[in-house]
């Protein structure tokens, strides 16, 4: 009888970030259960249950098994929790040997740490660990954060590194900056892009758009942003840029607000939303012109791949991988060029010339993103680290 494969996952983001490295570990986890055989199983280690909503996103697959001779069903994903009910040991276990013993109680094999973290000890327990390191900005751009930050998330990054048989960085910049920040062998990085979820493909309804559309009250024409709105996501740039496009282009943008909106300059034509639904984002990502992405610095830009898979052209900055994840279709200009910013949005507006083409342009370009594929990738390298 053929031994199951077990593979543990970090899942504590899976159940507690909407956003961000949250959609990238539901998306990879679902597209890896729903792709590989009733014999890979596959465990989901978080601290707590988190959010229910997000929780439920994780679909678990059946699958066929026999026991005692009995033909019997179950599932090829389960959920693992700690067994005390003290926040502050929950979070020891995630980082140390409690983790660690329990992956050897289930007969995990590899571990996967999803958000650029492998738990104390793991080499040394005999469990196999691959991580993905999603940015190193905070190497790169200090100071965009707290200075002990900083050195903590440091630490975590170089000790990691030491850790892992394998490491998955999500974009030739971020492979570039762990072999610059960590001293890591190009060899031992396989660079494997991220996808975003198959709803920003589909059409969404025209009541569900109307509804979207009154419900947050939104201008007849509009660009759009999606992330937090903090200094490095330079949304000021799109702001500025307004002056110089037509009256009747608003900016929309969606994400956490932190105390850099006070920075903005103020018009009537930026309207800052927080709190969307994810229906709510793909309906208003079918509803804008162009999408406009001016961070300074990303490890990879998923909103970019979510937006062309929506139908919409893109305007980026330059200056760090996102022309990677956007290709030679999008528009790319300055981080600090506003007449850059405003030229190339209205090169995308409806009823530009070449608009249409460099969308389609765009749509084939991010179909290597697409969810099996990378998937498939990252199922052959747990393949490559365990030898089967």
């Amino acid at each position: 009888m053929k031994q199951d494969v077990i593979i543990g996952m970090d899942a504590k983001r899976l159940v507690r970030n909407a956003t961000g490295l949250g959609n990238y570990g539901r998306t990879l986890v679902n597209d890896l259960v729903a792709g590989s055989g009733d014999d890979w199983q596959f465990r989901l280690y978080a601290p707590d249950p988190g959010r229910d909503d997000l929780r439920s996103r994780i679909t678990m697959h059946n699958s066929q098994c026999t026991i005692h001779n009995a033909e019997c069903t179950r599932h090829n994903a389960q959920w693992v929790y700690p067994e005390t009910s003290w926040a502050f040991q929950r979070s020891l276990w995630r980082i140390g040997g409690g983790i660690i013993r329990d992956m050897q109680r289930d007969g995990v094999q590899l571990y996967h740490g999803l958000s650029g973290e492998l738990p104390r000890g793991l080499k040394k327990s005999g469990i196999k660990g691959v991580v993905t390191i999603h940015d190193l900005i905070f190497l790169r751009h200090p100071e965009y954060y707290h200075w002990l930050d900083t050195k903590i998330y440091a630490w975590k990054f170089r000790y990691t590194c030491r850790e892992a048989d394998r490491i998955i960085a999500i974009s030739e910049r971020t492979k570039q900056d762990i072999m610059e920040f960590g001293d890591v062998p190009a060899e031992k990085i396989d660079v494997v892009y991220q996808s975003c979820d198959a709803k920003f493909s589909r059409q969404l309804s025209d009541d569900v758009l109307h509804g979207v559309r009154e419900k947050f009250r939104l201008p007849p024409r509009f660009i759009l942003n999606v992330g937090t709105i903090e200094q490095r996501k330079n949304l000021r740039l799109c702001v500025e840029a307004l002056a110089q496009l037509p009256d009747e282009i608003h900016l929309v943008a969606v994400g956490r607000q932190t105390n850099y909106v006070k920075q903005l300059p103020q018009t009537h034509r930026l309207h800052l939303l927080s709190g969307v639904t994810d229906e709510e984002l793909a309906a208003l990502y079918q509803q804008a012109e162009v999408f406009v992405y001016p961070s300074r610095y990303e490890g990879f830009g998923i909103p970019i791949i979510e937006a062309i898979h929506s139908g919409l052209p893109v305007v980026a900055c330059s200056g760090s991988c996102l022309e990677e994840a956007g290709g030679p279709d999008s528009l790319y200009v300055s981080p600090d060029d506003v007449t850059g910013m405003a030229r190339a949005i209205r090169q995308m507006l409806k009823g530009a010339e070449g608009r249409e083409e460099r969308i389609r342009g765009s749509q084939e370009y991010v179909r290597r993103f697409e969810g099996q594929d990378v998937a498939g990738q990252v199922k052959r390298i747990y393949q490559q680290v365990l030898g089967l």
